[in-house]
């Protein structure tokens, strides 16, 4: 089956370019397209589109609030991958917070949006743990602090968490632990859980906005 995607760019060339790459692949399928973030709720209920690749800013309604109201209005929301010319925007990291699934720069080789586009189709976040780490420096939150109380992680979720801000997967986090593939996935399922997180990006921005992890 194909991997539908909805792109939105205010910058036609932009649409142009990524619809080019994309397009060029027989597992990956453009099938809409947007100038700007306040007509993406009814095109994504119309086309329902596996991935949405939105820009962060735009002039009516920037990627940070398109993603919220395509998370707050749309049933089995698709994943959410947003396009930005500097990974240390500040939009980028609000972006995130809202629920995307990670990011892409515009300058991105083709082998790379590709695998972004496919990673985020599969469910699973797209993190740049570098960039998530500036980015996350000097922003204590005091409600992040109350959510990894709440949680109670387990030590070994714990040392997960930690493994996972390093951008680790689960496979990855298995060969370190000397753990399982299925008790890894069961541990990063119970992080999610516990701290409300729709996927390891939202947990990791927990983990830095708790203190948890001090951005270094």
């Amino acid at each position: 089956m194909s991997v539908t995607v909805l792109l939105v760019d205010d910058e036609e060339l932009v649409r142009a370019g990524l619809r080019a790459v994309l397009d060029t692949q027989p597992d990956i399928e453009v099938v809409g397209e947007a100038a700007d973030g306040a007509t993406v709720v009814p095109l994504v209920r119309r086309l329902r589109p596996d991935v949405v690749a939105l820009d962060v800013r735009m002039p009516l309604l920037d990627g940070i609030e398109a993603t919220r109201a395509i998370l707050r209005s749309v049933a089995d929301p698709p994943g959410i991958l947003v396009i930005t010319t500097f990974e240390e925007d500040a939009y980028v990291y609000e972006a995130l917070r809202a629920g995307a699934n990670g990011f892409l720069l515009k300058r991105a080789r083709p082998a790379e949006i590709v695998h972004a586009v496919r990673l985020v189709a599969e469910g699973d976040s797209l993190l740049f743990p570098a960039a998530v780490r500036r980015l996350a420096a000097g922003r204590g939150d005091e409600s992040a602090r109350r959510v990894l109380e709440r949680a109670a992680l387990t030590g070994r979720e714990r040392e997960v968490l930690r493994l996972m801000a390093g951008g680790l997967s689960n496979a990855e986090i298995a060969g370190r632990l000397v753990l399982g593939g299925e008790t890894v996935k069961s541990h990063v399922s119970s992080v999610l859980a516990k701290l409300g997180a729709r996927d390891r990006t939202q947990a990791v921005i927990t983990a830095y906005e708790s203190g948890f992890i001090t951005p270094g």
